[in-house]
């Protein structure tokens, strides 16, 4: 236990503080690599963390494919100016609008889609509205929590849903069934609770006149338009591969390849520079840390956590849920949610309540909103927002997540336990 913690616990550290440009996915391998050679991991175990995660990451490359693409020929930006217009220059309706906005992009591609590409975009538009730093903070900030705790309603809204519904084969319509409300909920608790704690810095008004019009930012009319209804085909084709038992890869990588090339034939992408700057290390990310996960599995940590979590049982189905949700939660705040829903789904297979696998998702999906490092996608959003000029430091950060977050989970879990 004490080696393969000390290897978790070296790669965890490399991955949030990347020394001299030392990226993600190769640290990853690096401490896969060292948790062979040091005995952590056999070989089959490298295939049984293959085997569950395979499907998860080239989903996730699918869905940032086609969220880069959708990007660049202008729809994220034609909505993030139709979403300021449509406040009509109120501040507080533009707050809530944005927010909307970034639940239904972390929906549809992603809590990482909606963290690193709405988050430049919608950057810039505060600047060119002449916001101050504390109102822009304040949007970044909800933005940033929005993003998480709105990737709840499909399999394919955040890399721990795919792994979970792969792990306990869990269907896609089953997974939207049970995951609607709780979506539904966490996205109107979370704008109401962001909405006390920030309204001060919100401006009553804002200058909208200062926008360019949306119509402007596209490249492609014709391809903005066919875009909704790809989108909408998209959905139909997870549906139909759900009742086919096809894994979602299928769909989601095979649609971002063919809108690339769609995008391609309308001249407003290209092909290879699109792959190429495709998040590749975000494979090795995967693949390489749940290795060195796999190794606290061995070590016996999940048979500790199975325990507990078998004592939430014992107590009923409410204490099941919550406990479950909050120790997913407090876990992917310490030590990343990414190794975290690996380590829980172990846990949790031999308790015989589906309740608890959606109970983790939620946790594992809001908890990382306590500290900075909890998820990857807050590590490169923090990343991207300091390229940006946007410093946001470790405790400030830590404070508002922690306000935040833990009320919003509860009443989340509550929503799961009522609905499940």
């Amino acid at each position: 236990m004490l080696l393969a913690s000390s290897l978790f616990l070296i790669v965890l550290v490399l991955v949030i503080w990347q020394p001299k440009g030392l990226q993600i996915g190769t640290t990853a391998v690096l401490g896969a690599i060292a948790a062979l050679l040091f005995g952590v991991v056999s070989w089959h175990d490298v295939w049984v963390v293959t085997s569950i995660v395979w499907d998860a990451t080239l989903a996730f490359v699918g869905i940032i494919l086609l969220s880069m693409v959708l990007d660049e020929i202008g729809f994220f930006e034609w909505c993030a100016i139709k979403m300021a217009k449509l406040s009509r220059g109120n501040g507080h309706l533009m707050f809530v609008y944005s927010l909307l906005l970034g639940a239904f992009v972390a929906a549809l591609f992603a809590n990482d889609g909606a963290a690193l590409i709405l988050t430049p975009i919608l950057l810039a538009k505060m600047r060119i509205l002449k916001l101050n730093a504390k109102t822009i903070l304040a949007f970044l900030l909800a933005g940033g929590f929005i993003s998480d705790s709105a990737s709840l309603p499909f399999v394919f809204s955040n890399l721990t849903n795919i792994v979970t519904a792969d792990y306990f084969h869990i269907g896609f319509m089953e997974y939207l069934r049970t995951m609607i409300v709780p979506y539904i909920v966490s996205v109107a608790v979370s704008i109401g609770f962001l909405w006390l704690l920030l309204r001060k810095d919100i401006p009553k008004s804002v200058d909208v006149s200062l926008l360019k019009n949306e119509d402007e930012v596209l490249k492609s009319r014709v391809l903005f338009n066919f875009s909704w209804f790809f989108l909408a085909l998209l959905l139909i084709g997870y549906v139909v591969g759900d009742m086919y038992h096809i894994p979602i890869s299928f769909f989601a990588l095979g649609g971002g390849l063919l809108y690339l090339f769609i995008a391609a034939y309308f001249k407003s992408a290209k092909v290879w520079l699109t792959i190429k700057n495709a998040p590749w290390q975000v494979v090795w990310f995967s693949i390489g840390l749940y290795i060195v996960v796999y190794g606290l599995k061995n070590a016996g940590l999940t048979d500790e956590l199975a325990k507990l979590l078998q004592s939430f049982s014992q107590s009923g189905d409410f204490v099941a849920v919550v406990g479950t949700g909050f120790v997913s939660a407090a876990l992917s705040a310490v030590m990343n949610n990414m190794p975290t829903i690996m380590i829980m789904d172990i846990s949790i297979e031999d308790i015989k309540n589906p309740l608890l696998a959606y109970a983790n998702i939620i946790g594992a999906n809001l908890g990382p909103k306590m500290t900075p490092f909890g998820s990857l996608a807050t590590l490169l959003w923090l990343h991207v927002l300091e390229k940006k000029g946007v410093k946001i430091g470790f405790w400030e950060y830590s404070k508002f997540g922690l306000l935040v977050t833990p009320p919003i989970l509860f009443i989340v879990l509550i929503s799961l336990y009522i609905w499940g």
